[in-house]
């Protein structure tokens, strides 16, 4: 990719971005961010890479979570806690059963754009411009707030950085030693899933005693003590993904200074389009969502051009089917992908094909539904003998009421009490604790069936 400029984007077709209005001011605030430290390094998303290609081998397992949108009005540090304490809940339950790494990738520190599915909205009679993601408008429904704004590109960065400053303090600081794994409960995740975790949380101190009293656990002790944790976003808004791209000085290499990993939405993956030939020229891992209009053509061709060297680790595709759907369109693309002797990591995005209006007129995802979608996804790749690698979930640490169903039955009628997300309905704590069982049980029976085929 010697020939390849970060600008190379603009000579392409371009869908779901804003066209601001003030050109002058968009350059001004390009400029500065060009100067600005990126906020990750080629190292660690070289790092994540290895991590994805022992992923795509079924040795560890992707749990990739965060915000729909993180939003400019949420952002604090007790939002960014909680959703990091509520994936180390979820990665150790993953872990417990499932017996390999669990990969942590959150959907944070960037996740601020987002494609529409129009691009107007109306209320009480009134036609505005959508709003695209606190990095390009505002919520509010005023024609001053929906025009798009450079300026916002500044505050996203910033709250990134602040955002990536903590996450690399909890990681490293003490925060997430496993030895505090009964801490990481949030007061009001209640009921049997967290029974379950508290019953698990004793026997790995149990564990954690018996290795202290045979002397083995100073020699894993920094192990113990720290998490590598990742964030990822998807790059929608190019101009600020190309401010942010930088030369990596040890390899020379392209890098989206931005995340660790970006991923390319099912509404901006056309083949000769920006998006792609942006994300095709930088070395970070990329995501790729797949969704039911995905052809076996498409997808070959754009593994063929994200992945020209065929990289293990550099290419995740995400399935975003829905419930029920699976069956009809993931056996096509394994197909694909086998046909292509391609390597990749399948990985399951069971929130956006399950999102309904419910009775309320609440936008809601059912629980039941994201679950049936998710052991859809192993089912196919059992009976392909594929390895299922990951599961993506929009999700938060905060006690919100926006999916329905769980163990704490989350009703139509609830929605209304804790509706705060500015997209996307999310799981809370309690739901995506429980989704993390369920999840494990899934793993857990592929591991005894697998054994048990090598005993046969």
């Amino acid at each position: 990719m010697t020939n390849w400029q970060k600008s190379d984007w603009r000579k392409k077709p371009r869908v779901q971005m804003p066209d601001y209005l003030d050109e002058s001011a968009l350059n001004a605030v390009e400029g500065r961010l060009a100067s600005y430290p990126p906020l990750v390094f080629a190292g660690e998303a070289r790092k994540l890479r290895d991590e994805l290609a022992a992923v795509s081998r079924g040795d560890a397992f992707l749990l990739q979570g965060g915000d729909c949108a993180e939003s400019f009005a949420e952002f604090s540090a007790d939002g960014i806690r909680d959703t990091f304490k509520v994936m180390l809940q979820m990665a150790m339950v993953l872990t417990y059963g499932a017996k390999v790494p669990v990969v942590k990738l959150g959907r944070m520190a960037g996740q601020m754009a987002k494609p529409r599915s129009a691009p107007t909205e109306t209320a009480n009679g009134v036609e505005l411009p959508s709003y695209r993601g606190d990095i390009i408008n505002g919520f509010e429904f005023t024609q001053e707030a929906r025009i798009p704004d450079a300026t916002r590109m500044e505050q996203a960065y910033l709250q990134a950085a602040a955002t990536l400053n903590l996450l690399r303090a909890f990681s490293t600081g003490g925060y997430a030693d496993v030895r505090k794994v009964h801490a990481w409960t949030l007061d009001f995740t209640a009921g049997p899933e967290a029974e379950k975790y508290r019953e698990m949380a004793e026997r790995i101190g149990d564990t954690l005693d018996f290795m202290e009293a045979a002397g083995i656990r100073n020699q894993a002790s920094h192990a113990m003590q720290t998490v590598d944790f990742y964030t990822s976003h998807e790059a929608l808004l190019l101009e600020y993904e190309e401010a942010l791209t930088r030369v990596d000085s040890t390899s020379g290499k392209w890098l989206a200074g931005s995340g660790h990993m970006i991923w390319i939405g099912d509404r901006t993956r056309q083949p000769d389009g920006a998006h792609v030939e942006f994300c095709k020229g930088v070395q970070n891992p990329i995501g790729l969502k797949c969704g039911p209009s995905m052809t076996t053509g498409h997808l070959k061709s754009l593994m063929a051009t994200l992945n020209p060297e065929n990289e293990p680790g550099r290419l995740t595709l995400i399935n975003r089917f829905g419930a029920g759907s699976v069956g009809e369109h993931l056996p096509r693309l394994i197909k694909a992908v086998e046909e292509e002797g391609a390597n990749v990591t399948w990985t399951c995005d069971a929130m956006h094909g399950n999102t309904i209006k419910s009775t309320t007129g609440y936008k809601t995802r059912p629980f039941d539904s994201v679950l049936r979608e998710v052991r859809e996804f192993f089912a196919i790749h059992n009976a392909e003998g594929t390895v299922p690698g990951g599961v993506h979930f929009e999700m938060t640490g905060a006690d919100v009421t926006e999916c329905t169903g769980g163990v704490r039955a989350v009703t139509d009628e609830d929605l209304s009490s804790r509706y705060h997300t500015a997209c996307d309905p999310r799981l809370n704590a309690s739901q995506s604790l429980e989704l993390a069982f369920l999840v494990s049980e899934e793993l857990s029976a592929r591991r005894a069936g697998m054994a048990q085929a090598k005993a046969g």
